[in-house]
């Protein structure tokens, strides 16, 4: 299962110049496998640039096509330790990033994640298996 980050979907529903073709290539085979997930957070990260959310669950096409999943309990320490150590090394955020709650999700249920933007995914969750450029 691949979580599909948000940075991947709005790069094709924006048409992105740069990024476009490149997640698109990477998601197009993830969803043909039926693999494409998202859980709460990612579809939160979604939703400004939406105006409503009967216009996001479309944009998301075909809807059946993306897994939704839960964000599990078990997440949540995980996330807590990404956010403190990105806290000690100088991260001026007071709250946990959702970065750190898509990676942990990831790490405790084995699941992949498509991401154009890997750094933080790498740092605090470097058993998490990435499909990044």
């Amino acid at each position: 299962m691949v979580l599909v980050d948000t940075n991947v979907l709005l790069d094709i529903s924006t048409k992105d110049p740069v990024w476009f073709a490149w997640s698109s290539a990477q998601l197009e085979p993830i969803i043909n496998a039926g693999e494409a997930a998202i859980n709460p957070i990612i579809y939160a990260e979604l939703a400004p640039a939406y105006s409503s959310a009967g216009e996001l669950d479309a944009s998301l096409v075909p809807p059946a096509d993306f897994l939704r999943l839960a964000l599990p309990y078990a997440a949540a320490f995980p996330a807590a330790r990404a956010f403190a150590a990105y806290r000690k090394t100088g991260g001026t955020r007071t709250s946990p990033l959702p970065d750190f709650f898509i990676g942990a999700h990831a790490e405790v249920e084995n699941l992949v994640i498509l991401t154009r933007d890997p750094v933080r995914y790498r740092t605090h969750f470097p058993k998490v298996k990435l499909i990044c450029p």
